[in-house]
């Protein structure tokens, strides 16, 4: 039994802090600085702004976290699911008794930072609508006053008045400066676009460039504030970033896209040599119209003085004055006409209405009688004894008293 004693004894144990403590030294001591490539899952960001997530693969994860200084570095956006290849140091959180990467720089597997930040921002600007064609307004064509925002020492706004004066003097140019390039750049670029638009009297155009440049050199053009400061101006604007490959999105913002500062001139003003060369055009058919006109109207006026109305003007009046006896005589011969047709119709009338008339009848030996009220007499009914009747005849009148009546 005291075998069995002895070989059981163990040293003194250590506390839960203390092991934890020799495992934390060992493994920081031996990962202080690491590249781990895994997929992202179960991503979090608190209000504090550190990201926690946890980088697997299909044998294994571990924790993550990146700080929020690390985590405001990042051009674009941790999301579950995305391939990371992260650089950072292997810690162990005591309280938990587990151990974490922190995160210190990360970048997307197989594409870059910047090219995934531009795709992502880029389709959420775009299902807002910032880039609709719609929304694209026209520029005005003789504009009077240009706002510029650039750097007031770059390549880009000498090469924009180096063109512009060579086309079109009747401008004015305000430059608001800015910065447009590095840290901080995209801020000051949406203020002064911001700026511009407060303007008194407003500018009729607005200008936002700079020179070429690598990608990361207009980073800048391709951030949010930019592009919403460029899509909410109230002035037409033009993107003039110097790189005639690749597209900013200050570029699809923009009302008008310009390759170069020198292209945003020649887009923004007229060329006065054109122009006087319309003008030319116009002038000179302008008076070819007016000659073929007046050519036109001399010799309507030559026809019109060659014809009969002008030519012999008594012709015509006696030519009138024929038709107007011509007229008075017709209308004498049928006024006569009609006169006769009346009196004929007149006469059928009058001797028809002669053997239609009582007094004719009377003529022919007939009487008419009347009661003493002047009713017609057709009956013995109508009259009684000692009433006196009229009888008329074709001439004169007769007064008779009736002494007797007899029945038909």
């Amino acid at each position: 039994m005291s075998d069995i004693h002895d070989n059981t004894q163990q040293a003194e144990p250590l506390s839960v802090a203390a092991l934890t403590a020799r495992i934390k030294s060992t493994l920081e001591g031996q990962f202080p600085d690491v590249w781990v490539a895994g997929e992202v899952s179960n991503f979090s960001r608190p209000q504090s702004g550190h990201c926690y997530f946890t980088l697997k693969d299909d044998n294994a994860q571990i924790r993550a976290v990146m700080w929020r200084g690390s985590a405001a570095r990042l051009r674009f956006d941790l999301q579950d699911g995305l391939e990371l290849v992260c650089h950072g140091a292997v810690d162990v959180y005591a309280p938990r008794g587990s151990y974490q990467l922190v995160v210190k720089e990360a970048q997307p597997r197989g594409v870059g930072a910047l090219e995934l930040a531009l795709q992502r921002l880029r389709e959420k600007l775009a299902a807002e609508g910032l880039f609709d064609r719609q929304r694209k307004r026209p520029l005005p064509r003789f504009p009077r006053r240009i706002a510029f925002v650039t750097s007031p020492t770059g390549a880009a706004i000498r090469d924009f008045l180096q063109v512009l004066a060579r086309r079109w003097r009747g401008v004015d140019v305000l430059v608001v400066p800015t910065r447009v390039q590095g840290d901080g750049a995209a801020q000051q670029i949406a203020d002064a676009v911001r700026l511009a638009n407060r303007l008194r009297p407003r500018p009729d155009v607005l200008v936002v460039g700079r020179g070429g440049g690598s990608l990361e050199d207009l980073w800048c053009f391709n951030e949010e504030p930019v592009v919403r400061a460029i899509a909410a101006s109230e002035i037409p604007t033009i993107s003039a970033v110097g790189h005639e490959i690749d597209v900013t999105l200050a570029d699809l913002a923009a009302d008008v896209r310009a390759l170069t500062p020198s292209e945003a001139a020649e887009r923004v003003a007229p060329s006065a040599d054109e122009l006087a060369g319309v003008l030319r055009g116009v002038a000179a058919r302008m008076h070819g119209a007016a000659w073929r006109g007046c050519r036109d109207r001399r010799e309507r006026l030559a026809r019109l003085a060659a014809s009969r109305p002008l030519a012999r003007p008594h012709a015509l009046v006696a030519d009138a004055a024929r038709r107007l006896d011509e007229l008075d005589r017709a209308a004498s011969r049928a006024a006569l006409r009609l006169t006769e047709r009346s009196r004929s119709r007149l006469a059928q009338l009058g001797g028809k209405l002669d053997s239609l008339s009582p007094l004719g009848v009377l003529g022919r030996g007939y009487s008419l009688t009347t009661d003493s009220q002047g009713r017609v007499v057709r009956s013995v009914e109508q009259v009684a004894v000692g009433e006196q009747l009229r009888t008329r005849l074709a001439k004169g009148e007769v007064v008779s008293t009736i002494e007797s009546v007899e029945p038909p």
